[in-house]
């Protein structure tokens, strides 16, 4: 698929656009290579806003969509998922896992299953380690409305199997972390860099793909402020991967998230500040227009892909 139109979504969960201070939010308390460079040294912060350079957007993305409170990731990810305003449809924030009322929109508006019944290719490239089926399988765990709107779309979520034969990615950018926590002492490992050119290389075969990493979200609740930082460093450097490997003439790359939480790590809860969204690659200003809250992710990949909704 030389040169075909692409969009890559790099989800991370509960990262919201956020003060200015070190003490307080990851975004301002280190050095971000990747992002400096992009936002030509401004920070991801509330004092920047909505900003545009010659490499990216930054678009602080309405999470509250209308709804007083505190967002939640069970309807902030399905409205990015769906294009449905998920708070509105139930009148409440709702999460973190998807009860009936979220998985039926997300059985109505999966971006996954939409673009597959127009004929394009959609994949969800996280791979999960083989406790997370068994809890499925035991009723312990719920699906979260990623892999939820993937299966709904078709796909079978990507395994152990799979990590070893070049398939799929864990969340956390390189693997390491299914060598020293999961056990998985042959999954390959990357570097930072590595894991996002390796996500490019997923691409290939591929119209649109979800990466998700979710530990940003717990890193906020535990009021982790150091290792929040460490681990944006690691996004900083896959992000840089990806970009320096990626066809940015004819792919858009979409950074977001579903809520605000780690930017504050000096409250447990999440946030009301907005949601970081930053676009790169091909025509990024032109979506970037478009965006006001999380709905409008969607329409965005439907347009650049012309896929009629």
């Amino acid at each position: 698929m030389a040169n075909a139109r692409r969009v890559i979504v790099l989800f991370l969960d509960g990262v919201g656009i956020g003060a200015d201070d070190p003490a307080v939010n990851p975004l301002a308390a280190a050095v971000y290579p990747t992002l400096e460079r992009l936002l030509a040294g401004r920070r991801a912060v509330t004092a920047t806003g909505r900003f545009s350079t010659a490499l990216a957007e930054l678009v602080p993305t309405d999470a509250q969509m209308g709804i007083p409170g505190r967002p939640q990731s069970a309807t902030g990810q399905a409205a990015i998922l769906t294009g449905i305003n998920a708070p509105q449809r139930l009148g409440e924030h709702y999460g973190p896992r998807p009860d009936n009322r979220v998985r039926a929109i997300l059985d109505e508006g999966s971006i996954f299953r939409r673009l597959c019944a127009a004929g394009r290719s959609a994949y969800f490239c996280n791979a999960y380690p083989q406790r997370y089926f068994d809890a499925v399988q035991r009723g312990k765990r719920l699906l979260s409305a990623v892999p939820y709107a993937a299966v709904v779309g078709g796909q079978s979520l990507l395994t152990h199997a799979d990590i070893l034969a070049g398939r799929a990615l864990a969340a956390d950018f390189t693997n390491q972390s299914w060598r020293d926590e999961l056990g998985y002492t042959d999954a390959p490992v990357y570097t930072p860099d590595g894991g996002g050119r390796m996500l490019w290389e997923l691409a290939q075969p591929h119209d649109f793909i979800f990466f998700e990493h979710w530990y940003t979200d717990l890193l906020g609740h535990n009021c982790a402020l150091e290792e929040a930082v460490r681990t944006l460093q690691r996004f900083d450097a896959f992000l840089g991967g990806l970009l320096a490997a990626a066809d940015l003439d004819n792919t858009l790359i979409i950074v977001t998230s579903d809520h605000g939480n780690v930017e504050d790590c000096s409250i447990r809860k999440h946030t009301e500040n907005p949601a970081l969204t930053l676009l790169c690659g091909a025509e990024r200003a032109r979506y970037a227009e478009r965006v006001t809250n999380l709905t409008d992710l969607l329409p965005a990949v439907f347009d650049f892909l012309e896929v009629r909704q």
